[in-house]
């Protein structure tokens, strides 16, 4: 079939054709994974009818696409092991907030500041923590149940609770860390 794509986005890239059972043009924009996921993501509805604002775990290969991770060393967010995260789920004597992120995840990278004032306000009473979920996806499925990033997790009282608001302010998480 001869035609003009568009990408699903609606935003404007130079003209692609397939004429004759072949691309014209720089298909560069196309076969490009961040420009995929740019428009795999934005604009996706939940079943409330609100704006999407997470990534699916299942973008195998998307851990290559990122080139820094988020929360430093300088952050007050802790980075857990598997180990670590299992700890959580035992339960410690001290609550924490988990996020299950990927640094390629623009949701997760929109929270990034988000969540760093998330682990000052809460400093000496949560240990505030962040666990690379795309690297470890069969791992963090099984054990948690996590099924998109970012996924916000409260470890308190020997439980573990899922943040299901898309609210992802200091001030939501904290009230919802505190009342978990």
């Amino acid at each position: 079939v001869d035609g003009i794509l568009t990408p699903i986005s609606g935003e404007p890239l130079d003209v692609v054709k397939f004429e004759n059972f072949e691309f014209v043009g720089d298909k560069t924009k196309w076969l490009d994974y961040a420009s995929e996921r740019l428009g795999r993501f934005q604009g996706l509805k939940n079943k409330d009818g609100t704006t999407k604002t997470e990534c699916g775990i299942h973008v195998a290969g998307a851990e290559k696409t990122f080139d820094r991770d988020l929360w430093d060393k300088d952050s007050k967010v802790v980075e857990v092991s598997k180990d670590g995260m299992i700890s959580l789920k035992e339960g410690t004597d001290k609550p924490s907030v988990a996020v299950v992120y990927a640094p390629w995840c623009q949701f997760c990278q929109a929270m990034e500041e988000q969540y760093e004032g998330l682990a000052s306000e809460l400093s000496g009473s949560f240990d505030v923590v962040k666990f690379r979920g795309d690297e470890e996806r069969e791992f963090i499925s099984e054990n948690f149940d996590v099924k998109s990033f970012p996924t916000i997790l409260v470890a308190k009282d020997g439980k573990m609770t899922k943040y299901d608001s898309e609210e992802r302010t200091v001030e939501a998480m904290k009230a919802f860390a505190e009342s978990a």
